[in-house]
């Protein structure tokens, strides 16, 4: 059984074609700068494999339409292919970024599922469109192929109340819909079911912290398996010090930049996401020049860590509020998967709480899911490798189960 994964930017169609008997990745790439005069496809067949292939072709690709038609030629290739033809998909699953309040689960796409996208639109213009785009394209190549749509938001959806709702004026919600929905739902899952398994435990018995770092980050408290509250808001801006983007900040500032700068409403929000972040603090944003630039004694970069690092501190302590007792503390995503400084930084302090950080294991590097707490850690610490992708393909599954 063949699972064909596909996440649909603006200008780009990333995939995974899965075997889900073995949960093994046949084929995986990016499509990108579609509609540009020269777009680029790259592929890759059975990754990590000895027999690992690679296929890099650049040329016009008009539309997503067009990028999907050439992934599919190079999927189905007679003599490279992986796959004999489209039959052999069993089921498709799509990444969506926000499903709105209409979605609590992963669902079948149907034309009222659709439509139901296009009215949340405006509370994620930038992505929904494109994940629309791909949605209507595959329905298109694969009219007669059960497909799902697998909401970052919608792992959120458990949250109660006090912790979604925003201090403005009640009919705001009631009427536009505006409240904290949360996002990197489907991270957050995943690492939290395997958290559950390196604990011994049920999901539903495990409190957790889990820490999504990368270019974007959130952090989510995890009450019996459910996500009660999390550090992105409305859209992807708030909560935690991002790699352009400022994360939670005085929203007068915004009327300050407008009559100090002379700024208008859009260059203020270009600032605040593409801007702003680890890159407005010293001009990077991969946290891998930071730390060069901290060894060479870069003040700016040195504060662009300290920031960073104390804006976990602080989320991790007020979760732990929240939840009381916390079982586990869970790293993923590009930096929490590899950086064991910001790994350390953020726990700093927190040994009264029963946070012990075995500092040898932190150091390890390992693509393995691990513990690197001390034996005596009440509040035990695991990296986790996040799969988005399989996680799509594992919600396909269970929504094709019914």
């Amino acid at each position: 059984m063949k699972f064909f994964i596909i996440n649909s930017g603006s200008s780009s169609i990333k995939y995974q074609v899965i075997e889900m008997k073995t949960e093994t990745v046949l084929a995986t790439g990016l499509v990108e700068r579609i509609g540009e005069e020269t777009g680029r496809l790259k592929n890759t067949f059975l990754p990590g494999t000895a027999t690992q292939r690679e296929t890099v072709l650049e040329q016009q690709i008009a539309d997503h339409y067009s990028g999907m038609m050439l992934v599919i030629s190079l999927l189905t290739d007679k003599a490279h292919g992986i796959i004999k033809d489209t039959s052999e998909i069993s089921a498709i699953g799509h990444r969506v970024v926000h499903g709105g309040e209409d979605f609590r689960e992963s669902t079948r796409i149907t034309p009222k599922v659709i439509e139901a996208l296009q009215r949340n639109i405006p509370l994620a213009p930038l992505h929904n469109p494109a994940n629309l785009d791909g949605i209507r394209v595959a329905m298109d190549i694969f009219p007669t192929v059960f497909q799902v749509a697998v909401f970052d938001t919608a792992f959120h959806q458990t949250m109660p109340p006090r912790a979604f709702m925003y201090a403005l004026p009640y009919q705001l919600y009631e009427q536009d819909r505006v409240r904290r929905y949360g996002f990197h739902g489907t991270s957050h899952r995943f690492v939290a079911g395997e958290c559950a398994r390196l604990l011994a435990k049920p999901l539903d018995e495990c409190n957790l912290i889990t820490v999504h770092l990368g270019n974007g980050c959130s952090m989510t408290a995890i009450e019996n398996g459910r996500s009660i509250d999390t550090s992105l808001g409305m859209t992807p801006l708030e909560g935690l010090v991002m790699g352009t983007r400022c994360g939670d900040l005085d929203p007068a500032i915004h009327l300050f930049l407008k009559q100090n700068k002379g700024m208008d409403l859009e260059a203020i929000d270009a600032m605040l996401n593409k801007e702003s972040g680890l890159k407005g603090l010293c001009g990077m944003n991969d946290m891998r020049d930071i730390h060069q630039a901290v060894a060479s004694g870069d003040a700016r970069a040195t504060l662009a860590l300290e920031v960073q690092t104390y804006r976990n501190r602080k989320y991790i302590g007020a979760y732990m509020a929240v939840l009381g007792r916390v079982d586990g503390i869970v790293f993923t995503a590009g930096i929490g998967e590899n950086d064991d400084i910001v790994r350390a930084e953020s726990l700093k302090g927190l040994e009264v709480f029963g946070v012990h950080l075995d500092p040898e294991k932190n150091r390890l590097r390992s693509k393995e899911a691990r513990r690197i707490s001390r034996e005596d850690s009440s509040v035990r610490v695991f990296v986790i490798p996040t799969n988005e992708e399989l996680a799509i393909a594992r919600e396909v599954a269970n929504v094709l189960r019914g």
